[in-house]
Order: C-alpha cells, then sequence, then structure tokens
C-alpha cells in the first residue's frame, strides 16, 4: 500500500515546465522531493514542491490546496517563505551549499529546482552505523560544513535548522548542506519569529522569541550533530540542559577514540549558554582542526552554568 506522501505526490512522467517527473525520492514536514529530467539539457535535477504535510490536498488535476479552509493563510505564507528560501539559495556560491537552478509557481504551489547529488542521509547513516563514526569521517564531513556556515552568515542569515537529517553525503563523504526553510535574516538587534525546533539539535535561545540568536546558534547544532554522529543518538534537549545539565563531556566520554582537541571542540560548541559558545563557525573550525585552543568555562565572561543561560534582548 502506498505510503501517504507516495499518494499525494505527482505520478512519474507528470511534467512541470520543462521538467518530467521521474519518481518521489524524499518527503519532509513541508515538501515533496523528485528526481526529475531537466528536457532541455537531460540532466537529472531534484526538484522539492511546496506541499504540507498537516493541512495540503493534492487534488485530481494535481493542483494543490488546503483541507481546511482555516490553514488558507498558513499555506499562503508558508509558499511565500518556500520562496524566500529560493531566493536566498540563489544568491549562495559555495560547493557544500546545495545549488538552485531554478523556481517557478505551478498547480497553486511552488517549486525549488536543485542539482541532483548521488549520496546518502547522514541522519539515517548515523542510525545504520549507530554512530561510532571515524575522526576521519568527522573531519572530512564537518570542516567544509562549517566553511559554507561561514558563507552563509556573511550574507547576514542563519540557517537555524541544522540536525543530521538536513546533510547530504555525496559520494567520499564531501557534504552538502540542506533545507534552507527556517533561515533567518538578522536584522539590528537580532531578535526573532518562531522558528524550526529540533530537540537535541536547537540551542536554548531558539525556543523563546525573546532570545537572540546569532552564528553560534548554528555553531551549536553542528556541534550537536558531531555529538551524534559518535554516541549514534541525538544529545539531550538544549531545554532539559538549561534546567539540569547532565550531558557529560564528550572529553571525559570519548577520549580513548577520538582526538582530545575534537572532543573539546565538540563541547565548546555545546555549551548551553550561547555566550560561552564559539563566536562564529570560524572559530569552531580552527578549534576542530587543533589551531584554537577552547576556552575555558566562564572565560569569556558568560553566566554561571546554573544561571538561566538565555542571551536576552
Amino acid at each position: 500500500m502506498p505510503t501517504p506522501p507516495a499518494r499525494e505526490a505527482l505520478p512519474p512522467g507528470t511534467h512541470l515546465d520543462c521538467y518530467r517527473i521521474i519518481k518521489l525520492i524524499g518527503s519532509g514536514g513541508f515538501s515533496l522531493i523528485y528526481l526529475a529530467e531537466d528536457e532541455d539539457s537531460h540532466d537529472e535535477v531534484a526538484i522539492k514542491e511546496y506541499f504540507p504535510k498537516r493541512f495540503g490536498r493534492r487534488n485530481g488535476d494535481g493542483q494543490v490546496s488546503v483541507n481546511n479552509p482555516e490553514k488558507h493563510r498558513s499555506f499562503e505564507r508558508g509558499r511565500r517563505l518556500f520562496y524566500q528560501e529560493a531566493n536566498i539559495l540563489a544568491r549562495l556560491d559555495h560547493p557544500n551549499i546545495v545549488r538552485v537552478r531554478n523556481c517557478f509557481l505551478a498547480n497553486n504551489t511552488a517549486y525549488l529546482v536543485m542539482d541532483y547529488e548521488p549520496g546518502k542521509n547522514l541522519g539515517r547513516y548515523i542510525k545504520k552505523r549507530n554512530g561510532n563514526l571515524s575522526t576521519n569521517f568527522l573531519m572530512t564531513v564537518f570542516p567544509p560544513l562549517l566553511e559554507a556556515l561561514d558563507a552563509i552568515h556573511a550574507t547576514n542569515n542563519l540557517h537555524l535548522d541544522i540536525k543530521p537529517s538536513n546533510i547530504h553525503l555525496r559520494p567520499g563523504g564531501n557534504p552538502l548542506l540542506l533545507d534552507f526553510g527556517a533561515v533567518y535574516h538578522l536584522d539590528d538587534v537580532g531578535e526573532k519569529k518562531a522558528q524550526v525546533i529540533t530537540p537535541g539539535f536547537s540551542p536554548i535561545e531558539q525556543y523563546y522569541t525573546s532570545a537572540k540568536v546569532g552564528p553560534c546558534t548554528d555553531v551549536y547544532a553542528i556541534g550537536a550533530s558531531m555529538r551524534a554522529c559518535i554516541e549514534g543518538k541525538p544529545p539531550p534537549s538544549a531545554v532539559e540542559r538549561h534546567a539540569r545539565d547532565e550531558l557529560v563531556p564528550a572529553a571525559q566520554l570519548f577520549a580513548r577514540r577520538y582526538p582530545l582537541h575534537l572532543l573539546e571542540a565538540v563541547d565548546w560548541a555545546m555549551r548551553v549558554d550561547a555566550a560561552e559558545r564559539p563566536r562564529t563557525a570560524r572559530e569552531f573550525r580552527l578549534a576542530l582542526l587543533g589551531e584554537l585552543p577552547v576556552p575555558k568555562l566562564g572565560a569569556k565572561g558568560g553566566k554561571n552554568r546554573n544561571e538561566k543561560a538565555i542571551l536576552r534582548g
């Protein structure tokens, strides 16, 4: 019996603009992803379709509508944000950031056309291997991702949804950062609206609209993703850690298996208090490479570990 995403997906052979759908290859809370062929160049591409799972509905003619009239405004807002993702990605040119070829409207929804990249999803790979990923693997994947983050942050944007399931591994482990649907453009005061939260990977400041976010917010998520690669499971949520931090530092647990400077860098990135983390992706990358010493807890003048570890505006 077809799964719900497959039932809602456009069938193989469907034509969209100059593309022909080959098959459904992925789905998320707000999108369906297809493998398709560009009929002009004959290249294989990935097409991401805006399709909110909770209130989207596929009509018989292929059009997308809402299953609840009260969700119409939410649908329209989501479609605008989907287009925002396309516009931001179109301005980013980095080998470790997914490349956008085209975006267009059809079927009462929006489509984002990207390069198709063979490979595997990091989240699924962690589950398959039960963690225990090697130092070589970690150093192949994460320093390039931190360089990509530097490029994103240089445009005054934050990703705000980094987690293993949003990291694609090309053959050989060369990483690609995916899913910019939660991207946030920093304003002068750095405050934000409600954002996507993934327990274990979202730091404490993402849970509160009054808290400030910054590059160190994405840094936490990269550190948590590295810890998941080592341990095979998501770390405790930042809310749990903020109430009572019982997470044993990686430098204590895994020193027999990984270089100490790497583990200390991961612990630094995952400090609950944003003021205690690396200020930039570059700082974290240098610490991973052993080229920057990790400051002791409290060295940056952050709040006490037991105090409220949220930067307020």
